[in-house]
């Protein structure tokens, strides 16, 4: 057995803002008011590292309010793993789940746990010298499809169509857009997000799949609203219209919607995804291996979903989702977000913060043969550490 000698955090930042949040969310559907940036945006992220005996590194990250998830990490679950062997990542997943249980079995807790299993992923394919994909099953195809993830509304739809042109100039055949407008904005909130999706559909044609994320910034009543007015723009999926919680809602909005419905983002382990699919809430599940407990987690979702007969396509575009595509028979395709200049909204940050990051190319990403997950720690700018100081100091 080779046991683990160190588990470390890092917290790197992308400084600046204050940042706006300019996309429906909850908040901004709550009371109408645009969202100054905080749990909505992810321009800080923390990094786990696991350390065997022989040397091997792996890496895991987090970007779910990383300053408590490095809290977690070093109080409750490094102490769980810490001389145990990197090969034992189901018994170890057990035992960390179950002690975060009482605090922790959404949100931060499992980010936390997520960013440790898989850096537990990574250390072993380092170990035994394979990469991550082949622990999972092996490559079902050399190339992975990825779908272009920006498009953020903005006043200015012909600068929003010329975004659209550049993916589709960059070989996409697939894109997501999101919405801004809410039920606070009343119908003329209605005709706006119409006109977002007009402008970027009359741009790329129907030859190329288009989404549109609400990212849980509607009620049941809007979204049944919109996905008439949104018909004949023949989205691939709308996603995440309702909150998390409310899978009533989603039955409703799902029964009535001739678009599909996706959701799963801001959903975590097993049994929630087996109620989001076995209820019939959703024709698309989108787990984040980050934030649904890890590859561990994330490959018991992938077999639920092939048995259920739907389509898993993870949020985020890290590697740590492309190697889950990449192998499960249930991943279609995987999100990929672009580097824009300006401005940074924070689900980059991962192509400035690891090397080893697959760039698309004419829409397709190929992942290497480099043991583990393949990629290393090595911020660039913006992106900056943040020195911690004691691990037990406060970080809040």
């Amino acid at each position: 057995m080779t046991k683990i000698v160190d588990v470390r955090c890092r917290l790197f930042e992308a400084p600046g803002g204050p940042y706006q949040v300019m996309y429906a969310n909850p908040l901004r559907a709550w009371d109408g008011a645009p969202a100054a940036e905080g749990s909505f945006g992810f321009h800080e992220w923390m990094t786990v590292e696991v350390e065997l005996a022989t040397g091997e590194i792996g890496v895991g990250n987090a970007a779910l309010n990383p300053r408590l998830a490095i809290q977690v990490v070093s109080r409750q679950l490094a102490p769980l793993v810490l001389g145990q062997s990197s090969a034992d990542r189901e018994a170890l997943w057990q035992r960390m789940y179950r002690t975060i249980v009482p605090f922790g079995r959404r949100g931060v807790g499992i980010a936390a746990l997520s960013a440790v299993d898989i850096a537990l992923w990574d250390v072993e394919g380092k170990r035994l010298g394979v990469p991550v994909y082949d622990l999972l099953g092996g490559l079902k195809a050399a190339r992975t499809q990825v779908y272009a993830s920006q498009l953020y509304p903005t006043e200015d739809l012909e600068a929003l169509a010329a975004e659209a042109k550049r993916y589709v100039d960059a070989g996409f055949g697939a894109m997501k857009q999101r919405f801004l407008y809410g039920p606070k904005d009343g119908r003329s909130g209605l005709s706006r997000n119409v006109e977002l999706v007009r402008a970027v559909r009359e741009t790329i044609g129907f030859d190329i799949d288009l989404a549109a994320d609400a990212y849980m910034g509607w009620d049941r009543e809007y979204a049944l609203r919109m996905v008439r007015l949104l018909e004949p723009y023949d989205l691939r999926w709308l996603e995440e219209p309702l909150l998390p919680d409310d899978i009533a809602g989603y039955q409703a909005v799902r029964a009535a919607s001739p678009i599909p419905i996706a959701a799963g983002e801001h959903e975590s382990t097993l049994p929630a995804f087996y109620q989001l699919i076995t209820s019939g809430a959703v024709d698309i599940v989108q787990p984040d291996v980050n934030r649904v407990g890890g590859l561990t987690a994330a490959r018991k979702v992938s077999a639920l979903a092939e048995a259920a007969g739907i389509p898993l396509i993870p949020h985020a575009g890290q590697v740590h989702n492309y190697h889950l595509v990449a192998s499960q028979p249930a991943c279609p395709m995987a999100e990929y977000f672009p580097v824009n200049p300006e401005p940074l909204v924070g689900n980059e940050m991962p192509h400035l913060l690891f090397e080893g990051e697959p760039k698309a190319v004419d829409g397709y990403i190929e992942l290497s043969r480099a043991p583990g997950l393949g990629i290393s720690i090595a911020p660039r700018s913006p992106v900056r550490e943040v020195e911690l100081g004691d691990r037990s100091e406060d970080l809040g």
